[in-house]
């Protein structure tokens, strides 16, 4: 029993180490002259553009669900002029940015460890090595900068379909108007509010790119190490976006409030 505890802890370490290494390459190649550009935007658009729909969708379901749920409770203390308060916060503050980093680890973080992971058992990444190519610059540093800026434009545009949702469900139940919701809305949000729940998104995409890099460039076990990578990513990916954002609550209370 003791020697399979001393085994795990030095796989994790491993695990460590090996990510540490893969972090500071990936720094070294970001500030590596002659960047891939053309990547990087076809990146941008596969991660931003092509996940739209479904942060969208999410982001609108989860601010009608978070309305409905919350408003018997507000009516029966008497409190239901709060819930459009209540709503923005909530969402502004938490809901949005770690639903959206949640939905991206499934879908992105995923597609970027199965594709990385299919290139490095194919060989074509030991190609890219060969015909003088740095697949680290063009693989690893276009995927990380792409989720790293997209993901907080993404969680934006899902903050803002949650706050619709929530303005159809409290007015087709209060007859509430988009002016009155938006000015509650409005007065409920502060500087402190926002700009925490922007920046965490920045780490949050760094980690689901970071993930999805290493997880994906480091498959070696053929061809059923593609799905491993994948499956691996969103795993990883979740977990490190529940601890970054304890640390992110931990931090905001102690600077903001």
């Amino acid at each position: 029993m003791a020697e399979q505890e001393l085994t795990g802890w030095k796989k994790l370490m491993e695990e460590v180490g090996e990510q540490a290494t893969f972090f500071t390459g990936f720094f070294r190649n970001l500030f590596t002259g002659g960047f891939e550009w053309s990547e990087f935007v076809r990146q941008c658009y596969e991660i931003g553009y092509r996940s739209i729909t479904l942060v969208g969708i999410t982001s609108f379901i989860m601010g009608v669900v978070l309305t409905l749920q919350s408003r018997p409770t507000l009516v029966k203390f008497g409190a239901s002029s709060m819930l459009p308060f209540m709503v923005c916060v909530s969402i502004i503050r938490e809901i949005g940015p770690v639903i959206t980093a949640i939905i991206c680890a499934g879908k992105i973080s995923s597609g970027i460890g199965a594709e990385l992971g299919s290139m490095k058992v194919t060989e074509q990444i030991d190609a890219m090595e060969v015909s003088g190519a740095n697949p680290m610059q063009y693989l690893v540093v276009t995927r990380i900068l792409a989720t790293t800026i997209m993901i907080p434009i993404l969680t934006l545009m899902g903050d803002v379909l949650g706050l619709f949702g929530g303005f159809l469900a409290v007015h087709f139940a209060d007859h509430t108007s988009w002016q009155l919701y938006f000015n509650k809305c409005v007065s409920s949000v502060d500087f402190s509010d926002l700009l925490p729940a922007v920046i965490k998104t920045v780490f949050f995409g760094f980690a689901v790119g970071f993930i999805g890099c290493y997880k994906g460039f480091n498959s070696n076990r053929g061809t059923e190490s593609v799905g491993i990578a994948a499956n691996s990513a969103v795993v990883s990916a979740s977990l490190w976006i529940f601890f970054l954002d304890v640390i992110a609550v931990q931090i905001t209370q102690l600077f903001f409030y």
